[in-house]
């Protein structure tokens, strides 16, 4: 079975779970016999390793500028106050094309009044509205936007040096601003990069690699599986972007297989998402984390430490934590509590420590690496997790492996499988905070958690999670092959089946970051 696997991340280049979910698979698939994977991302740093896996990076391909002009556009014009008069045929003013890449053309009005005249439109009533693009007025006395392609502007008799310009689009592999345009061209380039390999099956990790996965599908006509690791409605706190919302939902409707890491995700995927549910699978995510000897790192005396450990926005919960940890500090005194990570919220918990008056025993610590986490883990008698809305979380498994008692949200979908854990309501502060107290108080109801979650997790494994992947593979194969039969019965054809087991496309012998052919 050869995968060709879309993902957004992988370690030791990662922003969070993600990444450490796509290493877990990946590594339970080189374990499978006869399975091969091509691991697809925007950007390879040289340093991604995994058996049986070929990683290719999206930022070695170049788009040449014949290929990016294949879509519509709208026009803007570069000078100010422009943007409502009349179309200039003066010669002076140039167009501005606006692009998904990194290159941004500029056509001059006299190539514009070219194009409008091959389109049987009059120049002269023709205008900009507000937005910049080009419009005209119907009959009815409304404006009608004039549409045009890329292909328009090629037809054109431009410079040499100009319609043959070339760019590497350069990825860079994280959550930016620039997000959207990178998915897109991800899905672009991703396009390209399949040409080159011969692969049976697509997965797609999360919606930042669904649209990719789609185009794949459309060129290859291979099955296309796609992995929801988190939905918007996880992300957004109920404020969902209609944007992502309609990546995810078109990803699961092209795709021919759902998986979703709990069935609390899955139950979201079909409530919200409207996806039918025989079409969804879950498959949990399991925990590979090399620990550190708790003795190894010391810590003062007499004191504990109870840890916070993820990305610090909304989804995560770290306001409950706050207070559930000012609740314990009326309590008790030696104790310390240790937020680990950054993000939209991190200023304001810095600033509702302070307003709560415990920054004294509340530690900020910003991000830590694989190393920092372990060291972390080794000084914690307690990790808690209070995430309003958690697909998983792989992260209380990489406590118990460290011999950390965890308390969970029931909204995890870790809570599902991982019995020997506290288990509290994530708005529920009370709760928490005797939890928090409890474990400190007595001791030995933390051994028992530590002992009962650690036997449990043993058996958390991701080749277990791999061959039931395997097993999707397959079907989903299998299912298509039957589709293309009943297809070949009705128009007279068979395809030449490919037995080839390399890697490598066997059209070409060229380097797969060799892409003089775009």
């Amino acid at each position: 079975m050869k995968i060709l696997m879309l993902g957004w991340e992988f370690p030791p280049h990662i922003s969070g779970g993600l990444g450490t979910a796509c290493q877990g698979i990946v590594k339970g698939l080189g374990k499978q016999p006869d399975t091969k994977v091509i691991f697809v991302v925007p950007k390879v740093f040289g340093d991604e390793k995994a058996k049986n896996t070929v990683f290719v990076g999206a930022n070695k391909f170049v788009e040449k500028f014949s290929t990016v002009l294949n879509r519509k556009v709208r026009i803007l014009l570069p000078q100010e106050g422009t943007s409502n008069e009349s179309f200039s045929l003066d010669g002076n003013n140039l167009i501005y094309v606006e692009t998904a890449s990194m290159l941004h053309p500029y056509i001059t009005a006299e190539e514009i009044e070219k194009i409008l005249i091959k389109k049987h439109i009059d120049p002269k009533i023709v205008k900009f509205n507000s937005e910049g693009s080009l419009v005209v007025t119907d009959k009815k006395g409304k404006e009608r936007e004039i549409k045009l392609s890329f292909q328009d502007f090629q037809a054109l008799e431009v410079k040499t040096e100009q319609k043959q310009e070339t760019k590497k689009f350069e990825f860079t592999g994280k959550y930016t601003s620039n997000l959207y345009t990178e998915t897109g061209m991800f899905a672009k380039v991703a396009k390209k990069i399949a040409e080159k390999f011969d692969f049976d099956v697509i997965h797609a990790h999360d919606w930042l690699t669904y649209e990719a996965g789609v185009a794949i599908k459309e060129a290859s006509g291979k099955p296309l599986v796609v992995h929801v690791h988190a939905t918007e409605y996880d992300r957004s706190g109920g404020k969902v972007n209609e944007r992502v919302f309609n990546v995810e939902k078109h990803g699961m409707q092209e795709a021919d297989k759902v998986i979703t890491v709990s069935n609390l995700t899955k139950e979201i995927v079909v409530e919200k998402y409207k996806i039918p549910e025989e079409k969804i699978t879950t498959v949990y995510n399991a925990v590979d984390f090399k620990t550190t000897p708790r003795k190894k790192y010391k810590k003062i005396p007499g004191e504990k430490v109870i840890t916070f450990l993820g990305r610090i926005t909304y989804q995560k919960g770290p306001e409950y934590f706050l207070r559930a940890a000012y609740k314990v500090l009326q309590k008790v005194k030696n104790v310390r509590f240790v937020m680990a990570g950054n993000g939209d919220m991190y200023r304001e918990m810095i600033r509702m420590a302070a307003h709560l008056k415990i920054a004294d025993r509340f530690h900020f610590t910003d991000f830590l690496d694989k190393e920092e986490v372990k060291h972390l883990f080794s000084i914690s008698d307690a990790y808690v997790m209070p995430s309003v809305s958690e697909p998983f979380g792989i992260t209380p498994l990489e406590a118990v492996k460290s011999g950390v008692p965890v308390i969970i949200s029931n909204q995890s979908g870790v809570a599902e499988i991982l019995e020997s854990a506290v288990k509290i309501d994530y708005w529920d502060v009370n709760s928490m905070a005797d939890a928090i107290y409890a474990l400190i108080k007595y001791p030995a109801l933390g051994k028992f958690f530590r002992r009962k979650a650690k036997q449990q997790v043993k058996e958390m494994k991701w080749e277990k999670s791999a061959a039931n992947l395997n097993e999707i593979y397959h079907d989903v194969v299998i299912s298509a092959k039957d589709e293309w039969k009943d297809v070949k019965m009705d128009v007279g054809c068979c395809p030449r089946e490919n037995t080839n087991n390399q890697l490598t496309n066997p059209k070409t012998e060229k380097d797969e970051n060799d892409m003089s052919e775009l």
